[in-house]
């Protein structure tokens, strides 16, 4: 399934991983077939340039007049199993219709 979904998470929202990147535009594809007026892309590390790959697929072949409402950068601490702290950046991507 290409939408995760997080206890406490919008529904709107597509979490960008490891899959292909197709099956993230469709999931934000249906969302927006099942009556959404925007998507929420979020993802975190590596997979943070496969959610821009997302948007753009998205706003440049899938949806005419998708516009980006906000891009938001952040960064996690996470913990390792050995207890050492990291820092992950993170990115979440709102896309609308205009």
């Amino acid at each position: 399934m290409a939408e995760s979904t997080k206890k406490g998470a919008a529904d709107n929202a597509v979490f960008v991983g490891t899959k292909p990147v197709m099956n993230y535009v469709l999931a934000a594809i249906t969302q927006f077939n099942q009556g959404g007026k925007e998507v929420v892309l979020k993802a975190r590390g590596k997979a943070i340039s496969r959610a821009v790959d997302v948007a753009e697929i998205l706003r440049n072949r899938f949806i005419q007049g998708l516009v980006p409402k906000s891009i938001t950068i952040g960064t996690e601490e996470l913990q390792t199993e050995s207890g050492e702290k990291i820092n992950v950046s993170t990115i979440e991507i709102v896309l609308g219709k205009s």
